[in-house]
């Protein structure tokens, strides 16, 4: 991506704050002529006194050449002062409020993304969370750059160029010579140092991921006394960054000294040709300090040029993964937009299906889903349970086959309204920031007061959350995971969906919350279709129908009496669950609590 590329992408991101703009611009052009202010008032200042001394007069014949410049100067100042002021008010201004559109569009458009977009390996939390804010932390810095440092540099330079020319063209020439020098070695440097930055961007990403790994898997790591591996693969990463840092810096101070140099040659040649035409008579001696302070002017933006082609350059490097996640269009979630009424009997036709890594989780699934009706979904870890709930709930597409529902594709059903009429409740549900009531509310938004209280009962969790010193507006992330649980149950139950999909909901839940979920569970199945899976024995009983999946296929289905019969995969998951209940055991010690009561 070039800089002309980059300014069409921020365009649109710009363009409402016009009036900033055309303001900023304005007071540049001011700014740029006052600048010359202090070369054009030397010239007359040493021009003139030195008249005086050469006529021997002196300070009493002097007062209004010192009177003049006091006004020009101290007017100049305070107009300086205040077009700084407008220039910096105006430029902050215009990059806030883009940063905030640029946040909030990139929010707004990978929320639209597919789950598959987020599940990449190159899309990590970490990754994404770094692209995004240096995105637009450089991004932003751009427009200020542009319009605070580079746009009030250059136009103070063009100017000062043109007055060099009008006041001799050779001067001018050798002005002008020693810019594209410039540039020229600045744009070197930025070709050396563009690998590397694309290394330290990567390091970085890599390092934030790392991070945010340690926080999450935390308990994990102490319990096991891992603290120096997870150490040592931090210093690896930080030692990679450090080193790329370190080369990134020695190129710079390299090139900078050598522009340095130039810029030096640049002042004692205007001196040198200056002094010249002073000599021959062709100039004035004010013209000396004149071309000086003038070649200042011009130089100026030379001497930022590195300092801004870095930040310009970190912005191109960083807007390169900022638009790719605000571009990439493939990846939105695609949308039907039929909204037929929902009975819920869904149809898999030779369904396949196969994650971003490659690895293929559904084989040639044939699965048909009787509309209010509860369906059991059983296999070992891993056998495609969870992936075909997903499919269903069009977070993936399928690679091949087609998936109905009430005999019409999926693909062809409006997204929104589908989910609207599905409850999802998974075997870790997301708690969000913010209180207990905000997070049941979360399933109905308009949902009042007394219906989050009614649903809460439902899932079990009314009373536990009296208990808390401040109930309902208590924070939900304080929960244990077994209440966390109860309150995406809660969520479910407050949503009222006609389809409702089960992923372990009780996994987290003590026995006896589990009893109680059940119920409430069994009363919201009543004229629904459900899909349950689930490793409790009395939610696989009480299925109208079990589908049984190993390794991504369906192996066998029906009925759970005919199923366990069959003496197949069913059966010898079922026993095996039933053996670890010790169900023998347990049937023994109530059959003797009855004898002895």
């Amino acid at each position: 991506m070039n800089l002309l590329h980059l300014f069409q992408k921020l365009k649109p991101f710009v363009q409402p704050y016009r009036w900033l703009v055309i303001a900023t611009l304005i007071l540049t052009l001011i700014g740029s002529l006052t600048a010359q202010v202090n070369a054009l008032t030397l010239k007359y200042a040493v021009d003139s006194i030195n008249k005086l001394v050469e006529a021997g007069m002196g300070l009493s014949q002097g007062w209004h050449i010192l009177i003049t410049i006091t006004v020009i100067l101290l007017t100049k100042e305070i107009l300086n002062v205040i077009v700084q002021f407008g220039q910096k008010f105006y430029g902050e201004k215009l990059r806030i409020l883009v940063s905030e559109d640029l946040a909030q569009g990139i929010i707004e458009k990978f929320l639209t993304y597919r789950l598959a977009f987020f599940n990449q390996d190159n899309n990590q939390a970490g990754k994404l969370q770094t692209r995004i804010d240096r995105g637009i932390g450089s991004l932003t810095r751009l427009v200020q750059i542009f319009f605070i440092d580079i746009l009030p540099l250059f136009t103070s330079a063009i100017i000062a160029l043109a007055l060099m020319f009008y006041a001799n063209f050779w001067v001018g020439l050798v002005a002008l010579c020693i810019v594209p020098i410039y540039f020229w070695m600045t744009y070197r440097q930025a070709q050396k140092l563009g690998g590397w930055r694309r290394k330290l961007r990567d390091g970085r990403e890599k390092k934030s991921q790392g991070i945010l790994g340690i926080i999450n898997s935390i308990t994990v790591i102490k319990s096991f006394n891992r603290e120096h591996i997870e150490a040592e693969k931090q210093l690896k990463l930080q030692t990679e960054l450090t080193d790329n840092q370190m080369h990134t810096r020695q190129i710079s101070f390299l090139f900078d000294g050598l522009k340095t140099f130039v810029e030096q040659i640049g002042v004692v040649l205007i001196i040198i040709l200056t002094s010249y035409f002073v000599l021959d008579g062709q100039m004035s001696i004010g013209m000396i300090m004149y071309h000086v302070l003038l070649f200042n002017n011009v130089s100026a933006p030379i001497r930022s040029l590195h300092r801004i082609y870095d930040e310009v350059n970190d912005a191109m490097i960083y807007s390169e993964s900022f638009f790719n996640i605000l571009e990439a269009d493939d990846e939105i979630e695609k949308s039907g937009q039929l909204k037929p009424e929902l009975h819920g009997k869904f149809e898999l036709k030779n369904v396949d299906f196969s994650y971003p890594n490659g690895h293929q989780a559904l084989h040639h699934i044939n699965m048909t889903i009787q509309p209010n009706k509860i369906t059991a979904l059983v296999g070992l870890s891993g056998a495609g349970k969870s992936t075909l709930i997903s499919l269903l709930d069009k977070f993936y597409q399928p690679d091949a086959g087609e998936i109905l529902l009430d005999g019409i594709n999926l693909e062809d059903i409006d997204t929104h309204y589908l989910r609207e009429h599905i409850g999802l409740v998974l075997q870790k549900n997301h708690i969000f920031q913010g209180s207990i009531f905000e997070n049941i509310r979360y399933g109905k938004t308009e949902a009042s007061m007394e219906d989050v209280i009614n649903a809460a009962k439902k899932a079990s969790i009314h009373e536990q959350i009296l208990k808390l010193p401040h109930a309902y507006d208590a924070d939900a992330l304080m929960l244990s995971g077994g209440q966390q649980q109860r309150i995406a149950l809660a969520r479910m139950f407050l949503k009222n969906p006609p389809i409702i999909f089960l992923d372990e909901p009780t996994a987290s839940l003590d026995a006896i919350a589990t009893e109680q979920i059940k119920h409430s569970l069994d009363e919201i199945k009543q004229g629904r279709t459900v899909i349950i899976i689930s490793h409790s024995l009395s939610q696989i009983i009480d299925a109208d129908y079990t589908y049984v999946m190993k390794e991504g296929k369906v192996v066998e289905h029906g009925e759970h009496d005919d199923l366990y019969h069959q003496d197949g995969t069913y059966k010898e998951i079922f026993d095996a669950m039933a053996k670890s209940l010790n169900i023998e055991k347990i049937a023994k010690t109530i059959e003797d609590e009855e004898t002895h009561s």
